[in-house]
């Protein structure tokens, strides 16, 4: 086993919630935007009092915003593919599932889908396709990024897919691939054994390794995240920021993202229910402590929760969130807002089905600003250039700023309801007047250069 997950277990084995002064203690070291020991944040997440969680969460909001601003994240995976030539027993995509309708998408529709959602508004997308050599190989999505590319104005892509050899890597990444995401399912072998009986997801450690593999290709961004609910969440999210750290410690860049997926039901699946459930307040506590204890990280919550919690979430240190999103191929029409059509293609069920446009208006309502932006990917603030930049707390600004162009360009371009531009401006405008001396007046020279026709404007 890994040593860093030894390094997890160990220190869950030693923890226990801390007393109201080591309480303190912690979380004025978080303030410092460092991250915290493994150990640290074990204590915090054996925390059940609730005022000592309310604590966490206000440190979380504080350290979400020193590190990127007021800024949220909005993003759209696009299905690819639902063929699999794994049995994992919790997924709908599964080989054993008969019921499922499998489809793959040709490069033509996966075109015609990034097209629908860019006149959405989304510049950024996640690729995702089921485990399968023929229907979703390297070969396969290299072709799909080429075409979406060059066919569409689509600015990034990333991709979730699965692992490949350190050679199969950087020809991904020589595709144009932003950030590679996979995810460890369950950290515990025990029972990544159980779930995954066959195919070559059943091996744990070459999964285990995968970033590894891509941080070596030159891919540097790499998002993880366990699908909370197949064990004990304590050791799961710990081993998540193990994670993290051993990959900082050994390329020199933390994980990009952070996902935070609970396990939900799905058509065709073996187990309904998950063996370890995680409850809204373990979830609201799990991001909270990933954003702690990785402060540079994107925290990210899917389409998977119910709305509420989604909103919860934002305000305990999540700062990547989904809109309007299918997961199933071929899941968004002109008229479907994403609302999945064909559960027997889906993954799994979603929680919150709210389209981009709703999203933007309740995250500007929050206080929050929506943001579409691609611009570190545009400027090369990736790997180890990204990780510096967000340590020396010059993100901030550079996050409200690009946040602002990206949501003037939407505003322009997609033209939401009356009721929700007239939200999502007053957003705008009050962010903008916050900003101070020159750079105020630069933003403000990009967005006229946003207002006669330039797109793409971005530090």
């Amino acid at each position: 086993m890994a040593d860093f997950l030894c390094d997890a277990e160990d220190a869950l084995g030693r923890a226990k919630a801390p007393s109201p002064a080591e309480l303190d203690d912690i979380l004025s070291r978080a303030g410092e935007l460092k991250g915290l020991s493994l150990s640290d944040a074990a204590k915090l997440l054996m925390i059940e009092n609730e005022d000592a969680l309310g604590a966490v969460y206000e440190k979380a909001a504080e350290v979400k915003s020193a590190v990127f601003g007021p800024r949220v994240v909005l993003f759209a995976p696009l299905y690819l593919s639902n063929y699999c030539s794994n049995d994992c027993l919790y997924c709908g995509f599964r080989k054993s599932n008969t019921t499922a309708r499998r489809k793959a998408l040709s490069p033509d529709e996966a075109v015609e889908q990034a097209k629908i959602l860019s006149r959405t508004g989304f510049k950024r997308i996640i690729l995702v396709a089921g485990e399968h050599p023929l229907y979703s190989g390297v070969d396969y999505l290299i072709k799909i990024a080429e075409e979406i590319y060059s066919r569409t104005d689509m600015r990034i892509l990333h991709v979730n897919s699965a692992p490949v050899s350190v050679e199969d890597f950087k020809r991904l990444k020589s595709a144009g691939y932003g950030v590679y995401q996979c995810f460890q399912e369950t950290y515990h072998k025990e029972s990544y054994k159980v779930l995954h009986p066959t195919g070559k997801k059943s091996d744990f450690l070459y999964r285990l390794s995968v970033m590894d593999r891509a941080l070596e290709a030159g891919f540097g961004d790499v998002g993880i995240g366990p699908l909370l609910g197949l064990y004990d969440y304590h050791y799961d999210a710990l081993a998540a920021i193990a994670h993290s750290k051993h990959l900082e410690a050994k390329f020199g860049a933390c994980a990009h993202t952070i996902s935070v997926p609970r396990l939900k039901s799905a058509e065709g699946a073996e187990i309904k229910d998950a063996p370890y459930p995680v409850s809204d307040e373990d979830f609201r506590k799990i991001v909270a402590v990933y954003r702690l204890s990785v402060p540079q990280a994107g925290v990210v919550v899917s389409t998977r929760e119910p709305a509420k919690l989604r909103e919860e979430c934002l305000l305990c240190g999540a700062s990547q969130i989904s809109a309007g999103s299918s997961t199933e191929p071929g899941g968004y029409g002109r008229s479907t807002g994403g609302i999945p059509r064909d559960r027997s293609t889906s993954q799994f069920h979603l929680g919150d089905i709210r389209p981009l446009p709703e999203m933007a208006r309740v995250i500007a309502e929050m206080g929050f600003l929506p943001s579409l932006c691609t611009a570190c990917y545009r400027s090369g603030r990736q790997g180890n250039n990204y990780l510096h930049v967000a340590s020396s707390g010059n993100l901030n600004e550079l996050c409200t700023a690009n946040a602002l162009l990206s949501l003037k360009e939407y505003l322009i371009d997609v033209s939401p309801q009356p009721e929700g531009r007239e939200i999502i401006e007053a957003a705008l405008n009050r962010f903008l007047e916050e900003f101070k001396g020159k750079l105020k007046e630069d933003v403000k020279k990009k967005m006229k250069m946003v207002e006669k026709g330039e797109r793409d404007v971005h530090y």
